[in-house]
């Protein structure tokens, strides 16, 4: 996968797409300045000299959303929307999942520009209930503006046709998101065409073999080209937003999205899933085949006998587990990477536990995967990524899906502000407790998208909800018109946000947003400074607090997050609440510019939701260069824990380290000497400048070099500079320090 092609691509598009419905807008009278009178004729309206054959309804209800939004806002959302199903169209006919089987954007004949719905009409017309006469009159007519418009025609019913599958992407398209489809599809330079053109087939095509250990994850393809293309979509935003950042502008609930949006590198998501998800399933349920077949699974180290007595405790328990009850949620899926991958790891699950395979994908989507995001454009892309995935292990998905009216457990977190004390009143009818129970929902909720799935849920009387609401819908009383819209528009989601953000997880992984105290708007500070006083440095540390308590005790926890935590004095205590509260199962520390589009460095972790001193296995890959070296050096420490860089480490070690630094390296002899409350000073020899050896061949190696168990001893570590790192870095060299050694190096520099 080239991701500079996507990006390139990607960044064009937004333009070209934002620009190419501000025109459409322009021509039926819409601008940001000015919106035109039209006559009403007829089947449509005229302007000027001008006759549009198009709703006069659909029209006055892209005004209304600019009169609510403005100008701008509409244009992105409408530009984003169209774009949203270009990609997934794109994806769905490469991966042969458009259920007519005819590719829609493209043409299956190598060479051929024109997409093989327009020469294939006749198979089409039932399924999308076309008007056969209509698109075969534009089609005969032989003006490239006629084609263009039987093409319109036929995309628009494909889209709603997917819609009773996938409403998420592809919800019913009416009124004037319509309106405002770019003109000139077929073009040489339209979206669809360069996106076509520019973007390899193979990049969206899944993939059909097992992983080979030497191949960079980065390379490969498949739905997490969705993921890559919306973090490139809204690049230039996030940009922007950074930029006013400088400017001392706070991020504002409508940027957190774009500002903090951050693609997981696929090899980090097998990583955190498979040693907290597969781990919590392996202690209950040991398994050679499954086990084998997870590439970063890191196993653990023998442990002492009283962490061992404490894991068979753990063992008994998730013994009990079928995978019908295992819960897994990322409260900031994005578009959904994780889950994805979780959805692999579960089916495998399944599969060794005898289900059915047919059933597999629903009964994973019903009982397993759970997810929460403030930004709805990812929410969608999350749950149309389950949906293929879904779809690549069941071929009949789609009809299944149709006929059961599955419903995804994923929410684009909504906020409640509209709803008043006179629609409560309304809807409780005169029950006291459904009342308190609706206010506490709309309480919580009330500018929700400024906090996100860090709110916390107390697990009130959802069914009482749900119960009056069907209630409501079958109501017929139009005196109460605007309440009952109000309330079907708005409270289903606010309880089906609530009862995912109160419900306790088996497992819980993410990468959550990183965003420093002084980005953080007034609001959520406020919340933060509340709830989280001792972790407000930057969002993620919050949410390293707030995930464990939505997992239950001894379940386990995946995170992604930059690696300040683990040094910096100012996390101190976050490192205290982890250390005596949590056991860090397994944990990879990156070069520091191992992942490029963080722009910090990071770590990924997994922990247990309980403190056992259990012995925790950690990868260091600070000597290795360049963000392709990262996954391959994982892997070989996955599979050889003598590898030099891998260390097996008690927790409990970390708690005799001055600030309680996560040094997981550090040299046992360095730590009995903490306990033992000795200074550095008392126990060390200071080199007097004696590191000029007057022969570096012979006395300075890099520490890959010489046997890992002379260093400490013959051989110590030695900075030689280099490149800027901040904080650590450069330490790759060692130097002789035996007497024999020192006494040259003194002989030849003149001491």
């Amino acid at each position: 996968m080239d991701k500079n092609k996507i990006k390139s691509f990607a960044v064009w598009a937004r333009r070209k797409m934002i620009e190419s419905v501000t025109e459409k807008a322009e021509r039926i009278g819409i601008t940001k300045d000015k919106i035109e009178e039209v006559e009403v004729i007829q089947g449509g309206f005229k302007l000027g000299e001008e006759t549009f054959y198009l709703s006069v309804k659909d029209r006055n209800a892209l005004i209304h959303q600019i009169d609510e939004k403005g100008f701008e806002d509409v244009m992105e959302e409408v530009a984003y929307t169209w774009f949203n199903r270009f990609m997934g169209l794109r994806y769905m006919e490469v991966n042969e999942y458009l259920p007519s089987g005819i590719r829609i954007l493209s043409s299956s004949v190598e060479g051929k520009v024109e997409p093989d719905v327009l020469s294939k009409v006749s198979d089409i017309i039932e399924e999308l209930d076309l008007n056969g006469e209509e698109i075969y009159n534009l089609l005969d007519s032989g003006t490239t503006n006629d084609r263009e418009k039987a093409y319109r025609i036929i995309l628009v019913k494909q889209c709603n046709e997917l819609g009773k599958i996938i409403p998420q992407m592809f919800e019913k398209i009416s009124d004037y998101t319509e309106l405002l489809l770019p003109d000139n599809l077929l073009e040489e330079g339209s979206v669809i065409r360069k996106m076509v053109e520019d973007i390899e087939e193979s990049d969206w095509l899944e993939e059909k073999s097992i992983d080979a250990v030497n191949i960079d994850e980065s390379k490969k393809g498949g739905i997490e080209i969705i993921g890559w293309m919306y973090q490139y979509y809204i690049s230039e935003k996030k940009d922007e937003v950074f930029a006013a950042l400088k400017k001392n502008v706070k991020i504002t609930k409508e940027n957190i999205p774009a500002a903090t949006q951050l693609f997981t590198p696929k090899w980090i998501v097998k990583y955190m899933v498979e040693n907290s998800l597969g781990r919590l399933w392996l202690e209950g349920h040991p398994n050679a085949e499954l086990q084998g077949g997870w590439k970063y699974y890191l196993e653990e180290a023998g442990q002492e006998p009283e962490v061992e007595e404490e894991l068979e405790k753990i063992r008994e328990e998730h013994a009990k587990l079928t995978p019908e009850d295992i819960k897994v949620l990322d409260p900031c899926m994005g578009s959904g990477h994780i889950l994805v991958y979780a959805f692999d790891v579960l089916y495998e699950i399944y599969k060794i536990a005898g289900y059915s395979e047919r059933e597999i994908p629903k009964l994973i989507l019903k009982n397993n995967l759970y997810g929460l995001d403030i930004d709805d454009r990812a929410a969608q892309l999350a749950s149309f990524a389950l949906i293929m995935k879904a779809r690549h292990y069941n071929r009949r998905l789609f009809r299944e899906i149709e006929r059961e009216d599955l419903e995804l457990n994923l929410c684009a977190i909504q906020e409640s502000n509209e709803i008043s004390e006179e629609v409560i009143e309304y809807f409780a009818n005169g029950n006291e407790e459904l009342k308190n129970d609706v206010k506490y929902l709309v309480d919580v909720f009330t500018d929700a998208k400024e906090y996100g799935s860090i709110l916390e849920i107390s697990n009130i009387d959802f069914e009482a909800i749900k119960k009056r609401l069907k209630e409501v819908e079958d109501e017929d009383n139009l005196m109460f018109g605007d309440y009952r819209k109000m309330l079907l528009d708005l409270l289903p989601a606010l309880v089906k946000q609530g009862e995912i953000m109160s419900i306790v997880y088996d497992v819980c992984i993410t990468n959550p947003p990183y965003i420093g105290n002084k980005g953080i708007n007034d609001k959520l500070k406020k919340l933060i400074v509340d709830k989280y006083d001792q972790y407000k440095m930057d969002i993620f540390s919050v949410f390293m607090v707030r995930v464990s308590n939505y997992v239950f005790k001894n379940g386990h926890i995946g995170l992604m997050t930059p690696y300040v935590w683990m040094f910096i004095s100012a996390y101190e205590e976050l490192r205290k609440l982890l250390i005596k509260n949590r056991n860090i199962t397994t944990l990879v520390q990156l070069e520091y510019s191992g992942f490029t589009e963080a722009t910090v460095p990071v770590c990924s972790f997994t922990m247990r939701n309980s403190y056992i001193n259990q012995r925790g296995e950690y990868i260091k890959l600070s000597e290795f260069k360049g963000e392709e070296q990262q996954s391959i050096k994982t892997l070989e420490a996955a599979k050889n824990r003598n590898c030099g860089y891998r260390y097996s480490v008690c927790q409990s070690s970390f708690k005799s380290i001055p600030s309680q630094t996560i040094s997981f390296w550090v040299n046992r002899k360095i730590i009995d000497k903490y306990e033992k409350n000795q200074n550095i000073k008392d126990i060390s020899e200071y080199s007097g400048a004696q590191n000029k050896t007057a022969d570096n061949d012979k006395y300075l190696k890099k520490h890959w070099e010489i046997d890992r168990n002379k260093l400490g001893y013959k051989w110590i570590k030695i900075a030689k500079g280099g490149l800027f790192r901040r904080w650590y870095g450069n330490v790759e060299e060692v130097i002789d320090w035996s007497d024999e050694a020192k006494s040259f190096y003194k002989k030849n520099n003149g001491r």
